[in-house]
């Protein structure tokens, strides 16, 4: 005997799951002006990064801040020293997924950097006096919240599936028609 051969019931489950997903890649520009006229850039480092993710809206903001590091010459190159500044940003990241029927109130976000923010390009500005640095970066973020979950019950429980196989009929046409393809995962 199978499972199909048996009357399968349907309960309704509450659980957590990723409720929501969201990915943002970004580059941004900032300038940074030194105590003096810099000659040319010898490197251009970000250190100390340090963020947190809030709901916000649609999205998910992830906030947070890092330090530029900016080691130039100046004085015609005769001599060195380094600039610091810190900055503060709001990169807002939208969930390009979201379960419609998730609880509100029961939200959790979290924030994963894929990319560290990276000096890609540091250049001296046209009148001379900053630096003009990109700075490329990446999260990806997600939402946990309390959802319903459908979920098949098999009379007699799990003890009476020993040595027997687990048959599920697709309906009456043997197709996926009804299946909801929003809810298959990009990643697989």
């Amino acid at each position: 005997m199978t499972i199909a051969d048996k009357q399968l019931q349907c309960r309704e489950i509450i659980t957590k799951a990723v409720c929501g997903k969201g990915r943002k890649f970004s580059t941004v520009t900032h300038t940074v002006t030194p105590p003096h006229h810099p000659t040319s850039i010898l490197g251009a480092w970000i250190i100390n990064h340090q963020y947190e993710a809030v709901r916000s809206g649609d999205g998910i903001e992830v906030i947070g801040t890092y330090d530029i590091n900016i080691w130039y010459s100046y004085s015609k190159n005769s001599q060195t020293d380094v600039a610091k500044e810190s900055v503060h940003y709001v990169e807002h990241v939208a969930l390009s997924y979201v379960d419609p029927k998730h609880r509100a109130a029961t939200e959790e976000v979290s924030a994963d950097v894929l990319q560290e923010p990276n000096c890609i390009e540091a250049n001296i500005s046209s009148n001379g006096s900053g630096v003009i640095i990109r700075v490329e970066r990446e999260f990806s973020v997600e939402m946990i919240a309390e959802t319903k979950v459908c979920v098949a019950v098999i009379p007699g429980g799990c003890d009476d599936l020993d040595g027997k196989d687990l048959e599920f009929s697709l309906g009456e046409d043997g197709d996926y028609e009804d299946l909801d393809p929003d809810l298959l995962d990009d990643e697989l």
